[in-house]
């Protein structure tokens, strides 16, 4: 499998053993999903660092594969990318994984089911994030590792990830980093470290009760 790589931040995308899976453990599994939605009318889930879009499949699918009574009406997705991928760089990068190839193209045509809402802001997260008037339900922090991108794990995003969490918001990422661990708790959230992906032995879930 072509496994993609940033070259402003000499990061892979995705796991090397299976970016699909990797998703289902780290940001599905970490919050909770599809149990921590149920009985909602609406949810919203924010994203730092679209990349090919592979977390947005995987949680569209599972939207869809969810019983219709049991999943919310309005799903709102919102993520942040400062450099966008074309769509035929997604599609040469997602097409391995046939059981998202209708939600790939459902992506690729901005032809999305009925109550589901994709919000891709193009930009700097430091820059636009303090913009967002949301209420977040969920957090994927998926921007590349914190030694490559820093400034996609800062003060700022922190700050402003608590203003715009609901009670009770849940957050998963990849890292352990102890500074990002350490921000997140200086802003409110409640975090520890469970077991990682593949090859990483820790990754971290948290939630905001503040």
């Amino acid at each position: 499998m072509n496994v993609p790589r940033s070259q402003q931040f000499d990061d892979v995308y995705f796991s090397v053993q299976d970016g699909l899976a990797e998703t289902r453990h780290v940001f599905l599994g970490g919050n909770g999903l599809p149990e921590f939605w149920q009985g909602r009318e609406s949810f919203t889930i924010c994203e730092t660092g679209f990349g090919t879009g592979l977390n947005f499949l995987a949680l569209l699918k599972l939207w869809r594969d969810t019983a219709r009574e049991e999943r919310p009406k309005e799903l709102r997705y919102i993520s942040f990318e400062k450099y966008p991928l074309t769509p035929d760089e997604i599609r040469r990068y997602l097409s391995h994984w046939v059981e998202l190839a209708e939600e790939l193209e459902m992506l690729l045509a901005e032809d999305l089911p009925l109550g589901v809402t994709l919000e891709l802001v193009i930009g700097d997260v430091n820059e636009e994030m303090p913009k967002l008037d949301a209420q977040v339900d969920c957090w994927f922090l998926d921007g590349f590792k914190p030694s490559s991108n820093p400034d996609m794990w800062s003060e700022t995003v922190f700050a402003n990830m608590a203003r715009l969490s609901a009670f009770g918001a849940r957050l998963a990422t990849f890292t352990a980093a102890g500074f990002v661990r350490r921000g997140l708790m200086a802003v409110g959230f409640e975090v520890r470290k469970v077991q990682g992906f593949g090859r990483k032995r820790e990754m971290v879930v948290g939630i905001y009760n503040h």
